[in-house]
């Protein structure tokens, strides 16, 4: 299966974190709308990912749950049916959750930059180092670290789990009031 090395934090500074991210990688990133369903699944997760043009994949992966780089690996398949695909697996498998996210991809290098704004949750960044055949996983962990110092991305606001585990969890974004819930609207500004 392939593999990459994988770090996710909380934000506080997306606007500084985004200039930075925008000046490595030469880019303003692309948008990208995700809304995923995950599935109950008896080891890793597995998880639906609609991209909300009639385009999507499946995706299972093994990840640990601890803060900092981590090895994660996985497989997807394509589908051009998110919609019948997701009713078939929440009859097999039945739905864990769901998290809606507009995520801007930004390319350095070897890595994957997220900036994401999940509803419910609000303004993370995750680094994806997509791991070469000659490279150890230190390697990767290496490449995360490196470019997290960079980015300005501190220990101390690294996450474990999946967005999904946040959610399950209760933990929320601070507009999220009885009145008020964030979506995720901000991030094409």
């Amino acid at each position: 299966m392939p593999s990459n090395v994988e770090i996710k934090a909380r934000l506080s500074d997306r606007k500084g974190f985004t200039e930075r991210a925008a000046q490595l990688s030469q880019s303003e990133g692309t948008i990208i709308r995700q809304h995923d369903t995950f599935f109950n699944c008896s080891q890793g997760r597995l998880k639906l990912r609609d991209y909300m043009n009639g385009m999507g994949q499946l995706i299972f992966y093994v990840r640990p749950d601890t803060d900092g780089p981590k090895l994660s690996t996985y497989s997807i398949s394509p589908t051009s049916d998110p919609h019948s695909l997701r009713a078939v697996l929440s009859d097999a498998l039945g739905v864990k959750g769901e998290v809606k996210k507009v995520r801007r991809l930004f390319l350095i290098g070897q890595t994957r930059v997220h900036l994401d704004e999940v509803e419910g949750l609000g303004h993370y960044m995750e680094l994806e180092v997509v791991m070469r055949s000659e490279q150890s996983v230190e390697d990767g962990q290496q490449v995360a670290q490196d470019l997290m110092e960079q980015l300005g991305v501190s220990e101390d606001s690294l996450v474990t789990g999946a967005y999904m585990d946040l959610l399950l969890q209760g933990h929320t974004h601070p507009c999220n009031t009885h009145t008020h819930v964030c979506t995720p609207s901000n991030l094409e500004h």
